[in-house]
């Protein structure tokens, strides 16, 4: 035989019988370095020694283990009818955050090329007709429909309908 890399040398089934057996040695050393470094052989072996070591100690009787004790009411508040104005209390704390509101009038969409070519004065037509509700979002979420009115130069939204978990999903897939 001979090998690939060196075509004009002859080579012997000794040689390659030294070769397989070092690349062997080479590979078993190599698992062994793997698994030191292996948790999970590593956790492996411990639970194998934990039940070895159990199943020895089956024949002694266990010591019983602290019994378990109540949580007491400085750890979990007892419900009662009176918590009541706490829960309000509670409700107060978060009526000062600020959410944001948004009224859509309608979505599309634009190819890149049709974004470029807007200018001054461009229309842009949408999905949502005339005199069809105004969706309300609070950060993002449908929560209501209305519509559109005019108060002292300022536009405003007059809810007409505030929307059902059902329809928010309905409206969501559109």
């Amino acid at each position: 035989m001979t090998d690939p890399n060196k075509p004009n040398q002859n080579v012997s089934e000794d040689d390659w019988a030294d070769a397989m057996s070092e690349q062997e040695e080479t590979a078993s050393s190599a698992d062994a370095a793997s698994e030191e470094e292996d948790p999970w052989a590593a956790a492996m072996a411990e639970q194998e020694a934990a039940e070895e070591s159990s199943e020895e100690s089956a024949a002694e009787p266990e010591p019983k283990a602290p019994a378990a004790k109540a949580a007491s009411d400085d750890v979990f508040r007892p419900l009662s009818p009176d918590n009541g104005s706490s829960q309000a209390r509670e409700l107060e704390m978060i009526m000062d955050i600020p959410v944001k509101l948004t009224v859509e009038l309608g979505r599309t969409k634009l190819t890149i090329k049709q974004l470029l070519e807007l200018a001054q004065g461009s229309v842009i037509e949408l999905e949502g007709l005339a005199g069809e509700p105004m969706d309300i979002l609070i950060n993002g979420y449908l929560i209501a429909q209305g519509e559109v009115v005019v108060i002292e130069d300022k536009y405003g939204i007059r809810i007409t309908e505030i929307v059902t978990p059902s329809e928010r999903i309905h409206k969501l897939n559109r």
